[in-house]
């Protein structure tokens, strides 16, 4: 076997757990306040010295669970590095079939995508995808100073950072970190980002924690889903043995944060298609029924194995194009089937791509650049970017990349979870703007009120020294609402309990807590998240 050069140094990853996000349907004021039915009358209860109505359930309530499923993103890894020319294959180029005389793959071995690409056969079925608009390539994508090494080239994938540069932050726990500011203080019900696979990844580390829940395979991750624990507990022999394995396994089931949550989605869904039984479809099947089941996970990261062919690859690569074809297949109809399809987008990542020639040992090294692939009812369908140059290439025998995998990445939080470009751009720490097209165009902005979970204040009808303040919550949990000043010092805490989902009225009386007429802030911190407003009273 023929080894890749190794002029760069070799990378390290971290272990890190993995896990949720979730994100609520905008409702403009009016809307809640006529469907929740605000001025009704509530159980009434007191906390914090101030007075609480919770207000009966309504089909807004019911509506802001649902919700959870909007804007999904689930990352596919091709994890070895993926070779993308025989993936979106350049069609009668004669270069690309000199340099592979055993792997290039025929035109009759292939469908048409276009007049100047195709895929292979063994990729049939995206192939309807493909032709109704539902899939799009990015093509030559990768990143300046391109490493070589697995280990080095994952973190900066996962981090998005340059190659030069270590960062202890991934870009996905970055994104999570900025949506869910209260993630500690006032946790979600579920987890807001989830991986399954036992390759560390860092995708999901923010600066001070991580934002997910990581599960090595699918058979644990069934295990969890269908059970609510990691270790069964039962039918242990009446022994001290026994009372000794019971123990450790309650203490391991102990530490799975959410698996009562995963198994309720699991158990209210079901799936719709078969899937076949290679771990990617297996994986994927268990993510369309926690979807389908309104987990409210915001990011998902599966990983197909397998992808360094630098040996026997014809047959090896062929077997995982078959894999990606038949498990992104049935993903998608799996969803469709539901009406859940909408929502959903599917990316491919892969460290680096092979070379363009193939080596003695009937495989591809390491290389540079690859396309990314995109699947889902809202992508916009078609190429994008400039395709790879497969005769200019660079000092080492790579194709020169021509698409900054950052650049995608920006598109993915710009147009897909509809962050301020930069906002973004912040994330990403590159001042890169979004491809045109790839993704549909955001009509608003995510911002801390956009999503009326904080509703508004009012003064009392019966009392003008009274304010009262409106919320509504969709996930039982710890909810803090306090009373700040415009410097964000604390001045009084109105609320520091477990809720249940509903919609709330508070009575705060300022003179109470001794504050005097002026400008304030009103916060509350629930579901990892921070919702704030100004008032003013007098």
């Amino acid at each position: 076997m023929s080894k890749p050069h190794n002029h760069h140094l070799n990378g390290t990853t971290r272990n890190n757990p993995q896990a949720h996000e979730e994100q609520h349907r905008t409702w403009s004021r009016r809307q809640f306040l006529w469907s929740a039915g605000l001025t009704a009358i509530g159980s009434g209860l007191t906390l914090g010295g101030s007075s609480v109505q919770a207000m009966p359930h309504s089909p807004l309530l019911s509506a802001l669970q649902q919700a959870d499923n909007e804007r999904i993103l689930v990352i596919i890894n091709l994890s070895g590095g993926n070779d993308g020319l025989n993936t979106i294959i350049p069609r009668g180029n004669d270069i690309y079939y000199a340099a592979r005389p055993t792997l290039a793959i025929p035109e009759y071995n292939l469908f048409a995508m276009n007049d100047d690409f195709g895929m292979p056969n063994t990729m049939l079925p995206l192939q309807a995808m493909w032709n109704e608009g539902k899939m799009a390539v990015v093509h030559n994508v990768a990143y300046p100073n391109q490493n070589l090494s697995h280990f080095r080239s994952s973190d900066i994938w996962a981090t998005a950072s340059d190659e030069d540069v270590m960062l202890r932050t991934g870009w996905i726990g970055r994104f999570l970190e900025n949506n869910y500011p209260a993630y500690t203080l006032a946790p979600p019900e579920n987890p807001i980002g989830l991986q399954i696979g036992v390759q560390s990844n860092i995708l999901f580390d923010g600066q001070d924690t991580n934002y997910g829940l990581s599960i090595t395979n699918p058979a644990q991750f069934y295990q969890i889903a269908l059970t609510g624990q990691l270790h069964s507990t039962e039918n242990l022999p009446d022994c001290s043995y026994g009372e000794e394995v019971l123990f450790m396994r309650q203490m391991v089931n102990s530490t799975v944060r959410y698996a009562s949550s995963i198994q309720r989605a699991f158990t209210e869904s079901s799936n719709q298609v078969g899937y076949t039984n290679d771990n990617l479809s297996q994986e994927l099947s268990i993510v369309a029924r926690l979807i389908k089941g309104n987990l409210g996970t915001k990011v998902y990261l599966v990983t197909a194995y397998g992808y360094d062919t630098h040996a026997s690859q014809a047959g090896d690569h062929a077997y995982l194009m078959t894999e990606l074809a038949n498990a992104v297949n049935a993903f998608y109809n799996d969803l469709a089937a539901s009406n859940h399809s909408q929502n959903v987008l599917m990316m491919t990542i892969s460290e680096f791509g092979r070379r363009v020639e193939e080596n003695g040992s009937q495989g591809t090294d390491h290389g540079a650049s690859a396309p990314m692939l995109f699947f889902g009812d809202l992508v916009n369908g078609g190429f994008y970017g400039t395709p790879s140059d497969i005769v200019n290439l660079d000092e080492y025998g790579n194709v020169r990349f021509t698409t900054d995998f950052r650049e995608v990445y920006l598109t993915v939080l710009r147009n897909w979870f509809c962050l301020d470009l930069q906002l973004s751009q912040a994330i990403i720490g590159k001042p890169f703007d979004p491809i045109d097209n790839l993704l549909p165009n955001c009509d608003n902005q995510i911002g801390a009120n956009a999503l009326n979970v904080l509703l508004g204040h009012n003064p009392s009808p019966s009392n003008s020294n009274i304010m009262e303040i409106k919320y509504a919550i969709r996930s039982s949990g710890i909810v803090k609402l306090q009373i700040q000043d415009l410097l964000g010092n604390t001045k009084a805490t109105l609320v520091n309990a477990v809720q249940e989902p509903n919609s709330y009225t508070i009575s705060f009386n300022p003179y109470q807590h001794g504050l005097q007429p002026g400008h304030f802030i009103y916060r509350l911190d629930t579901g990892g998240k921070t919702y704030s407003r100004r008032m003013r009273f007098w």
